[in-house]
């Protein structure tokens, strides 16, 4: 991305939806020789293990209600860690610029000289769908998709999602982190004119062990999210693309060692 003054160079890698087989090539090759590896919290323990020996790990993952490095504090970390290595690996979840904060580490490490390279990554937006047998896009469900976060951290002079709008715009939404605001989320769409049996459907644990899904129409998807215990890590599918499962294409989740899910997200 840019040549910097510091020695190091900090690659922002996506480890895909959990399952280490969805790793891609230059993933597993950086993850090999990265002198310190800086990870969130949706990382199987499993990739942890391809590193060498004496390699630096620094846990920053993020989960709602439990952060554990503040994201200032995580962009200082990495311009340290670059000026001390050569190869540092910034490892996140599903994709690094995809509702990742890819872009605002990799701002910052430009704007502190260090060279930034990324690695693109499977994101589970379209990951967890596919191991439920769910195409996101289909030719006989509409032509459009739209991937949205449900998790809206309301800042001052940063405007919410416009569910209402969505719900005119697209015709099929894919939804991270939105278990916590499920119901107001379900309301506004149907607020919004999306018919209450539109499908839909929730994929916790995508990829992995542990992995359940729920199938349901729109106006019961929240209600029947909390009487299974559904819980993040979570993708909602909303949308026509949902009566379009195939569970028979559905590949088996990996037994691989998550971190335990957290009722909401």
């Amino acid at each position: 991305m840019t040549s910097g003054t510091v020695a190091g160079i900090v690659y922002l890698v996506g480890a895909g939806p959990g399952d280490p087989e969805l790793l891609t090539l230059r993933a597993h090759r950086l993850l090999q020789r990265c002198d310190a590896l800086v990870y969130d919290a949706l990382v199987p323990l499993e990739l942890l293990e391809l590193v060498k020996e004496g390699c630096e790990l620094h846990a920053v993952g993020k989960r709602r209600g439990q952060h554990s490095l503040p994201q200032p504090d995580t962009n200082a970390l990495l311009v340290e860690l670059a000026g001390q290595h050569r190869c540092v690996v910034r490892l996140k979840g599903g994709d690094p610029f995809l509702f990742g904060r890819g872009g605002e580490e990799a701002a910052f490490l430009v704007e502190n000289s260090v060279a930034v390279e990324v690695v693109p990554g499977v994101t589970a937006g379209i990951a967890a769908p596919a191991y439920a047998g769910i195409p996101v896009t289909h030719r006989n469900a509409g032509s459009s998709v739209t991937f949205v976060t449900g998790h809206e951290e309301i800042e001052k002079g940063r405007p919410g999602v416009d569910w209402r709008g969505l719900a005119r715009s697209s015709d099929g939404l894919v939804i991270y982190m939105g278990l916590h605001n499920l119901r107001r989320i379900c309301g506004e769409l149907l607020a919004g004119g999306l018919a209450p049996h539109t499908p839909a459907a929730i994929i916790q644990q995508g990829s992995v062990n542990g992995q359940k899904q729920l199938i349901a129409s729109l106006m019961d998807l929240a209600e029947e999210a909390e009487a299974q215990g559904f819980g993040a890590p979570a993708i909602v599918v909303i949308g026509q693309v949902v009566a379009q499962r195939v569970p028979a294409c559905a590949p088996l989740p990996a037994p691989v060692t998550m971190p335990q899910p957290l009722r909401g997200d």
